[in-house]
């Protein structure tokens, strides 16, 4: 059995750590920081829940399991493809590879233009085409993807977030702040859901095949081997992000003093950057988020094209990978708004469902990997997240429905779905056992009945 070298296997963590990190994983910690205030911690704590601990679960079920779609056939094959299909696009071309350029472009560009092209639509247009031409480029050799990433744009990443840190603790700028209203009372929860928004548990699905691709390409093929390097690979990779999250926190939750307000979390980081460093804040800061940016569209988009790739072989992996870097670039150019609008009632629908599905993989044993168990413990989810996807949408008046889902535990805390998780889980533990015995009574049956016909055949 080959073995992988310590230093093979840290670039293969920092490569997973840059795949993680990309815009989101910027914004929403200082943002949560800001409004947490002095309940930092406590928030921090729930954020490190879902935007942590559950991809690195997530990549390492991939892993266990034998690939996504192995893992989503445990639901039923019509499940599979929807499930993975919806997965692949959302995270893909139709919503986290737009935001990754929208987003560099607007941190790394917009600050350094005069106010005549920051108007013209144009520019977004010119600076997409460039920046998904340098995506597609990067993701020609997914085997030198590797290498650029894990050995040269994630230390340079991290250095330059642990520079702006480092600053901070020379130059102090304030005293947490006070908490939001949504932080005082329950701000381990509301942090929980902060961690949806970075969609990592989502991405883990993805980049968990990427990581394996990578084991792959270094001759490993034993699967439970696999599996072990990617637990040690996503714990490494888990303890930089949380490490990178701690410190962004603690940046937003001193920045109240510098800011009355805030729009999102780039706004924040701008204000911290500019303090400590003057106009060259701003450089590295937009250098920053330009890396960010990059090191995540590009997984995305290797993750994609391999997929399509297989499910349509009619087109070759570079063919599939043109697509998803042009079909990306046109809905860059909708607008950030557009995309975050569009993209939470999704959110709502397919976090949870990926939650419980990444849980069940690892007791799959446990309940002897009963598809009933899977069927109906996802049904269960299913009646919260869609309710709560519509909701938050106002396609659909579904008010008559959440006043009576607000009698379930911890739904105003936004995880409602939790408990008719749990109960379907049961539910279809109980099932399979059933059929199970059933067949086992059938088969004692028909061996009592030929051992029977034996008997008489002798006489």
């Amino acid at each position: 059995m080959k073995q992988l070298s310590w230093k093979e296997q840290l670039y293969i963590g920092l490569m997973l750590f840059a795949l993680f990190f990309g815009a989101g994983n910027l914004v929403f910690p200082p943002a949560l920081g800001f409004s947490a205030g002095e309940n930092l911690w406590q928030a921090m704590l729930g954020f490190l829940i879902t935007a942590v601990g559950l991809p690195i679960l997530g990549v390492t079920a991939i892993a266990k399991s034998g690939g996504l779609d192995v893992l989503t056939n445990r639901v039923h094959p019509i499940f599979a493809i929807v499930f993975t299909l919806t997965t692949y696009l959302c995270l893909g071309p139709f919503l986290v590879i737009p935001r990754a350029g929208n987003v560099a472009f607007e941190m790394g560009v917009v600050p350094f233009l005069p106010d005549f092209l920051r108007a013209n639509s144009l520019t977004l247009t010119v600076y997409t085409v460039i920046y998904f031409a340098i995506n597609f480029w990067l993701c020609l050799n997914p085997s030198k993807m590797f290498a650029r990433i894990g050995k040269i744009l994630t230390p340079i990443l991290l250095s330059m977030i642990t520079i702006i840190f480092i600053q901070s603790q020379f130059y102090p700028i304030g005293d947490f702040g006070k908490p939001v209203e949504a932080y005082q009372q329950s701000a381990t929860f509301k942090g929980f859901m902060e961690g949806y928004m970075t969609m990592d548990t989502l991405a883990a699905l993805l980049f968990g095949g990427v990581i394996v691709a990578a084991f792959e390409r270094k001759n490993i093929s034993n699967k439970k081997q696999i599996a072990r390097l990617t637990m040690r690979t996503g714990v490494f990779a888990g303890f930089l992000l949380a490490l990178i999250y701690l410190m962004l926190g603690y940046l937003g939750a001193v920045s109240q003093s510098l800011l009355p307000s805030y729009q999102n979390g780039g706004e924040i980081l701008t204000a911290v950057s500019t303090n400590l460093f003057g106009q060259y804040g701003t450089i590295l800061l937009g250098t920053v988020f330009t890396l960010a940016c990059i090191t995540t569209s590009v997984g995305l988009i290797t993750s994609c094209g391999q997929y399509f790739a297989k499910l349509m072989p009619r087109f070759s992996y570079t063919v599939w990978t043109g697509i998803v870097c042009f079909t990306s670039m046109i809905i860059a150019n909708l607008g950030l708004n557009q995309i975050i609008v569009f993209s939470v009632p999704i959110l709502l629908v397919i976090y949870p469902l990926t939650i419980v599905l990444i849980i069940l993989s690892f007791g799959h044993s446990l309940f002897k990997g009963y598809k009933s168990v899977y069927k109906m413990s996802l049904l269960g989810t299913a009646m919260i997240s869609l309710v709560d996807a519509l909701q938050q949408s106002k396609f659909v008046d579904v008010s008559f429905i959440t006043d009576v889902y607000r009698y379930l535990p911890l739904y105003e805390q936004g995880i409602g779905w939790v408990l008719p998780a749990l109960v379907g889980a049961c539910i279809g533990f109980l099932w399979g056992k059933g059929k199970e015995t059933q067949l086992q009574l059938g088969k004692k049956e028909n061996t009592s009945h030929t051992s029977f016909s034996q008997i008489e055949e002798g006489q």
